[in-house]
């Protein structure tokens, strides 16, 4: 499966003012309802579990181009208009205590779609493990503040959640999408968008399935033998053996080219066995989780857990985690701005009236559509040419 996305985005402050908030919902709505009538409610889902596609949809409605706060400003709204709307297609979550009442929602939401009970265990346990993945498998510094689940009719899903990096004052947004995850703990995201590439410590990277099998291995030993194993592992990184002997390039076939001052910062250095670990390893050694994605379910499992036994693969076992960042060059979608401008003015302020001739557009539209005039639906395409030429001014 080809990895395509993350979005990374510097955090801003301010607020966006109510009367943009408010045209920012009419052209939402006009450009979502466009699509479901075109394409259908997965297409929708399709369409916003691409990071860049997102990132332009965002653009387009007039937020920052590039803005943190995009993510929880542009999901906030689609909510509220699919809330309103019958379009077959639902968003629970958001940021905050909002991310934390996805199991409750979901439920709810699903039945609304007319899914099986079937279906809201399956979200649910989606909803959880990328949580999980993103937070414990692929740990590059970015700590999870929102995280929204997208749901079509047809039963497609995505994810759409952001980590939050303080000390590089930036954002991060990771997209999933159902029809495209082959493994939940093996390269899962729909994409990967990014001008800014650091390390991480990457388990869900295809080469690191080595040291995948050696940590599910050890939380099936006794706890006792584990934390030895954690214990000799810290003391290998306090230097009571030479950290040299340890710190070398690794073998071709890891995909690892070596570590720097950053990753030793980072990852390699010495886990304090608490109460909390070790009560963490007990529970493990008594589930026996089959795979992977049991062992990320379990209640206690985190990126502290995932941490000691990664390091304990590497520096014992010598089964090394990958450490590359997985981005890719992404397309700049700032040129989206300029459609009616954004909130902080850049690259100039909001053009109210352009944006309400794009909103009356789209409206009478679908009303035509909607009462069997198909030539009408064009709308995206003359949609796409009011932009180009609002690009030319």
């Amino acid at each position: 499966m080809r990895i395509k996305g993350y979005a990374e985005l510097p955090l801003h402050d301010g607020h966006v003012p109510r009367w943009l908030a408010e045209l920012m919902k009419k052209l939402a709505r006009g450009i979502v309802e466009v699509i479901v009538l075109e394409y259908g409610p997965a297409e929708l889902v399709r369409r916003l579990s691409s990071p860049l596609w997102f990132q332009a949809f965002n653009n387009i409605i007039g937020m920052d181009w590039d803005s943190s706060g995009s993510t929880t400003v542009t999901i906030g709204i689609l909510r509220q208009v699919l809330e309103k709307e019958e379009l077959g297609v639902l968003i629970v979550g958001g940021k905050g205590k909002m991310m934390l009442r996805v199991p409750e929602e979901l439920p709810r939401a699903l039945d609304r779609l007319g899914l099986s009970d079937k279906r809201v265990e399956e979200l649910v346990t989606a909803s959880r493990i990328s949580a999980k993945v993103d937070s414990s498998l692929l740990q590059d510094g970015y700590q999870l503040y929102h995280h929204a689940v997208i749901v079509s009719e047809d039963g497609l899903w995505g994810v759409i959640q952001q980590g939050m990096n303080i000390e590089e004052r930036l954002a991060r947004r990771y997209h999933w999408l159902s029809s495209k995850v082959e493994n939940y703990v093996v390269e899962p995201h729909y994409g990967i968008a990014s001008n800014y590439k650091g390390n991480a410590l990457n388990l869900v990277a295809r080469e690191a399935e080595g040291a995948r099998k050696t940590i599910l291995d050890l939380a099936r030993e006794k706890p006792e033998k584990t934390s030895r194993l954690v214990a000799e592992a810290s003391r290998i990184i306090r230097g009571d053996q030479s950290i040299l002997k340890w710190l070398t390039v690794n073998k071709p076939s890891s995909g690892v080219v070596g570590y720097d001052d950053r990753l030793r910062i980072l990852y390699y250095r010495p886990v304090k066995l608490t109460k909390r670990l070790l009560k963490t390893l007990n529970t493990l050694y008594e589930s026996q989780p089959r795979n992977l994605k049991e062992l990320l379910l379990i209640r206690g499992v985190g990126p502290e857990t995932i941490r000691a036994l990664a390091l304990v693969s590497d520096l014992i076992y010598k089964e090394p985690p990958s450490w590359s960042d997985p981005v890719t060059d992404p397309l700049d979608p700032f040129r989206y701005a300029y459609a009616f401008g954004g909130k902080d003015g850049i690259p100039y302020p909001v053009k109210r009236e352009v944006m309400m001739e794009a909103i009356e557009f789209l409206r009478e539209a679908i009303e035509k559509a909607r009462i069997g005039d198909r030539e009408k639906l064009q709308a995206l395409k003359r949609l796409r040419k009011l932009l180009g030429e609002q690009d030319r001014l």
